[in-house]
Formats: structure tokens, sequence, C-alpha cells
């Protein structure tokens, strides 16, 4: 069965964009740059909902990012019930919503591993589904208490975390790799 990792972009209180941040909350350095491309690098199906899907095909198609190719010649699964087929990024093909018998179907295929980048409410469904293999968050040294959007923990069900391994990424970004667990409800 193939491992799913989710990659995501947090701040310390747990926002993955803030009302006014840039790209990388304006704290891109070498560290994290290299850390993208060795990632990219990687053999492996990336997994994305539908509103990612749309802009990074779009930031692809234009040449604007410089892992551009590298996506493109990735194989591309996108979770979603309203994109029309066929997907015209190169690569790519649909699945419905995500839920658990369509996300256990596709680890079962044989391939690389799977990684989400993006797509915080996909990644909010698949911890709460309990498929997540690896969460592995870049902690961004910001609290975004009134601009913070996109709350990564809000409204997902109890769990522990193991941490695997840890990483300082240009003397301020933590690289966390957990192994998540839900937690039995009472």
């Amino acid at each position: 069965m193939r491992q799913l990792y989710c990659d995501l972009f947090i701040t310390l209180d747990g926002f993955a964009k803030g009302q006014h941040s840039p790209a990388f909350f304006g704290l891109l350095g070498p560290d994290l740059e290299t850390w993208i491309q060795d990632e990219m690098a990687r053999p492996q199906d990336i997994v994305m909902g539908r509103v990612t899907f749309e802009l990074m095909a779009t930031m692809a198609a234009s040449g604007s990012d410089p892992s551009s190719q590298q996506l493109t010649d990735h194989a591309k699964v996108v979770f979603s019930a309203s994109l029309p087929e066929p997907l015209a990024w190169q690569n790519s093909r649909r699945i419905g919503g995500a839920n658990l018998s369509s996300v256990t179907a596709l680890k079962a295929e044989p391939g690389p591993a799977l990684r989400t980048i993006g797509s915080v409410s996909l990644v909010q469904s698949l911890l709460g589904m309990g498929v997540v293999d690896r969460l592995r968050l870049i902690v961004f040294p910001l609290v975004l208490g009134d601009t913070g959007q996109e709350p990564l923990f809000r409204g997902l069900p109890d769990m522990s975390l193991d941490l695997l391994d840890s990483r300082l990424l240009d003397g301020r970004l933590q690289v966390l790799d957990y192994r998540p667990h839900l937690l039995p409800r009472s």
C-alpha cells in the first residue's frame, strides 16, 4: 500500500495563509527552496483538491514557478466532483469527492508515494478519515491571530501525533514530520 504524505506550510498558530501574507509568508530562504526542490524531485503522485489544482495548473501553464515542469511531469490526482473532464493539465486525472473508499483504493494502486501540497480542506478530510501516513508541517514563526485564514486544526477529530523527525530551515522555520493517529471517541 502506498504511503500518503500531507505537506503544509503553517504559522505557529496553525493558519495556512494570512489575509495580507505573501507566498511563503514572506520568509522564503535558501534552505526552504532546497527543501522544496528536493521534495519535488522525489518519485510521487501529487494529490490535490480542486482549488489547489486550478491554481497550480495556471502557474504551470504560465511557467511562473520554478517547479512548474516538475509539477507537470508528476502524475496528479484531483479530488473534485465539479471539475469537467478531460483535465487539460498533462498527467492529471480526476476522482470524485474524497471519501474513505476512494482514498483507500488510490493508496492500493501500484505506484510511488502520494503527496498533497496545499489543499487544506482536502488534508483536513484525509486526517479526519485517518488515512494520512505522514503529516509534515513547515512551521513559520508567525502568529496571525487576527488575520489568519484556513486554520488547519479547526473541526478535526482528536488525534495524537508521533514526532518522527524535525529539522530547522533558514534558522527560523521548523519542519515537523508526524505520524497521526485518531484518538478513540468516548
